[in-house]
């Protein structure tokens, strides 16, 4: 993941990392993954930054493991450090799936949708060791099929935990879904309410509609002439590859080169979702998808070589950007040129190289055997990590300033 211009990766061996994604783009810290060090290796699955209690000093970010359990780390920018906040024992209910951080909340659900919410006591403007969270609510789904997103929306008032997922319907593919527990600043429930996109004619999973929610499907935004209406593309109802949601966009990709994009509508009344709308532009299957900040995201091909960043904001609500929808006029492809080649003079060179991203940068190997793409960012770098049948991995990162 990315924040404030720094990325962070996890994998089992060389534990949790950061890089600047700026200019040298040096490692800026490693910490091990393992509890202690007579423990087995973790293996991350999920991965959350904090969107409160992150500053410009100091990182929190949250991560989970195939055991079940998770643990809080505060990257420290002036020290070069990761301090350990936080970690929760394993759980014999699977591998944390998904999970979505919002000091003093911390969201997570496992691969049998056990959806778990816990708060954590101490200050979030704080980077000290952290006490034990309290489990406010556990709640397990049987309608919710992966991939999931989970996210987290603090106010004055109250807190919103939300998560978006795909529902397979009777006969018609695939839709999408999002169900919300809107909490008290003491943790009381206040309303759980779910909404789906799927039309009146579609027999989804989800039979049972949320009595406080009951219209779970706004009609279709774009409703006026046949002529307005031809500019509207459907969703695809294939199976969802990857899933995206920052209020209000949610994004999903699909393996017949398309994304589908709905807007979900949240207020005291009502939960709602739009009947949707495809984006064109990828030439082949899509692997992963991010929405970001200001209505930006960003989706990567699955061999990794076709980058596309899309403009949401305001996109499908005038009858110019809904041409612009048709015509696949949303995005622009990001085309890469090949790392300068370039040799180092000095051991000490040498060595600093090979600690940060230029080495990723720098690894040549064929577009061909690259089997998965990952792709996230921030306001101003987009990162792909690349993956070769071979295990070997690649993170390159392009600037879009």
């Amino acid at each position: 993941m990315m924040s404030n211009s720094t990325l962070f990766a996890a994998d089992s061996i060389s534990g949790l990392r950061a890089w600047n994604s700026k200019d040298a783009r040096e490692l800026l810290a490693t910490v091990s993954l393992a509890v202690t060090a007579h423990d087995a290796l973790r293996l991350p699955i999920s991965m959350a930054i904090d969107s409160i209690g992150s500053t410009e000093t100091w990182d929190k970010i949250a991560v989970g493991f195939e055991d079940g359990s998770f643990s809080l780390y505060a990257l420290q920018r002036d020290r070069h450090e990761f301090d350990c906040l936080f970690t929760h024992p394993p759980s014999s209910n699977g591998a944390l799936s998904a999970i979505a951080y919002s000091s003093p909340y911390l969201l997570t659900m496992t691969e049998d949708h056990l959806l778990s919410l816990y708060v954590f006591q101490d200050s979030p403007v704080t980077c000290t060791v952290l006490a034990a969270p309290h489990l406010l609510y556990s709640l397990r789904s049987h309608t919710a099929w992966p991939p999931v997103s989970l996210s987290l929306r603090t106010t004055t008032k109250s807190m919103t935990a939300a998560i978006a997922y795909s529902i397979p319907t009777y006969l018609s593919g695939w839709t999408v879904g999002v169900q919300e527990l809107m909490l008290s600043p003491k943790g009381e429930l206040l309303e759980s309410r779910l909404a789906t996109a799927a039309d009146e004619h579609s027999f989804t999973l989800s039979v049972h509609r949320s009595a406080s929610s009951p219209t779970t499907r706004s009609p279709s935004p774009f409703s006026g002439s046949l002529r307005e209406a031809s500019l509207v593309s459907n969703p695809s109802t294939s199976k969802p590859t990857s899933m995206s949601y920052s209020h209000p966009y949610l994004l999903v990709a699909h393996p017949d080169n398309t994304l589908s994009l709905y807007l979900v509508k949240s207020t005291t009344a009502a939960l709602s979702i739009s009947s949707g709308n495809r984006l064109w532009g990828h030439t082949s299957s899509i692997s992963g998808a991010h929405v970001g900040m200001r209505g930006k995201a960003v989706s990567v091909s699955r061999l990794g070589d076709e980058l596309r960043v899309w403009d949401l904001e305001g996109g499908i609500t005038s009858l110019t950007n809904r041409r612009r929808l048709r015509n696949g006029e949303m995005s622009v492809r990001v085309q890469p040129s090949k790392a300068e080649d370039y040799t180092d003079n000095t051991e000490e060179d040498s060595l600093r190289d090979k600690a940060g991203l230029r080495l990723a940068l720098d690894q040549g190997f064929d577009d061909s055997t690259v089997s998965r793409g990952w792709v996230g960012f921030d306001e101003q770098n987009v990162i792909v990590l690349r993956e070769k049948r071979e295990g070997a991995q690649a993170l390159v990162v392009y600037d879009f300033t």
